[in-house]
């Protein structure tokens, strides 16, 4: 049988760079806790060279992914990305598993940006996206570091991550947002006016967590009926409704095993019927609120 394939889920433009819209995150590739080392290094290695394979051919990354493990596998593994859009993300600092802190001082970020560079062995990241506004530093200055090193050629296009639709309107004063990241699923809604707005701007969407579903995934539910009546898993008929909800939807679910990236990739094929898809839209924002 011929593997499922990610041109499956759609084309989308993310600034002048074309890719499937079923992409790869590699926050999990890292140890327990996003922290060190992956458990398994080998398996690790081998689901990143299994993404061109089964057409992901967008991954996304942060420099805090280890912190820099994820980066240094993925240019391990596939260096040099060819046909690949390789994006990544700064203005976190670790401290330790699951960790996470902002600092958006201009001097960091642009650090964040070179030592990016160094470790993907790259003179210019395709897509560099804020991980946080950090609420410490003027936004203005956050936004004022990314225009400048996009004139200067250290970063292709730019992208924000976990913001409202305000804060897309201020960063657009400085640079075209190409991409946003929110955390969006199936029970979780908090954003869905950030991705109405991405979807008028056509400014690609990157929910973060795509995968899950909560309660709705309990034996008996009509998600999971769903997935029973159509010989899938309840986590593959979540991320088929996220791919549906939006053209402009960019979803990025990570692991670190070749057999779960292959089922992630196999829900690029699944057809929900507006009626499955209206079921499960409805049931998803009772259960989010």
């Amino acid at each position: 049988m011929t593997p499922s394939n990610a041109a499956a889920s759609g084309r989308f433009v993310l600034g002048d760079i074309e890719i499937h819209r079923l992409g790869f995150g590699a926050m999990r590739i890292a140890g327990k806790g996003v922290w060190g080392e992956p458990a398994d290094r080998s398996e690790a290695l081998r689901t990143l060279r299994r993404l061109p394979e089964l057409g992901v051919n967008f991954i996304d990354t942060a420099d805090s992914y280890g912190p820099f493990v994820s980066e240094e596998l993925i240019a391990e593994a596939l260096h040099p990305y060819s046909g690949l859009l390789i994006a990544t993300k700064g203005g976190l600092t670790r401290h330790g598993p699951d960790i996470w802190a902002p600092l958006g001082r201009p001097e960091y970020l642009r650090q964040c940006v070179l030592m990016s560079l160094r470790r993907l062995k790259i003179d210019r990241i395709d897509l560099w996206q804020l991980h946080r506004i950090d609420p410490k530093v003027p936004r203005d200055e956050q936004f004022g570091v990314i225009k400048d090193m996009q004139k200067e050629g250290l970063i292709r296009h730019a992208g924000l991550s976990e913001v409202g639709v305000e804060d897309i309107g201020a960063a657009q004063k400085f640079f075209p947002v190409v991409s946003v990241q929110n955390r969006f699923n199936l029970v979780d809604r908090a954003s869905e006016d950030v991705l109405d707005h991405c979807a008028k701007a056509g400014i690609g969407f990157i929910p973060w967590f795509p995968l899950a579903a909560g309660a709705l995934a309990k034996p008996g539910s009509i998600l999971d009926s769903i997935a029973k009546s159509k010989g899938a898993t309840p986590s593959q008929i979540a991320l088929a409704w996220v791919l549906k909800r939006s053209p402009v939807m960019l979803p990025i679910p990570g692991t670190g095993s070749v057999k779960h990236l292959e089922e992630n990739v196999a829900a690029a094929s699944i057809s929900l019927t507006n009626e499955e898809f209206r079921t499960l839209d409805e049931q998803g924002r009772a259960a989010a609120n």
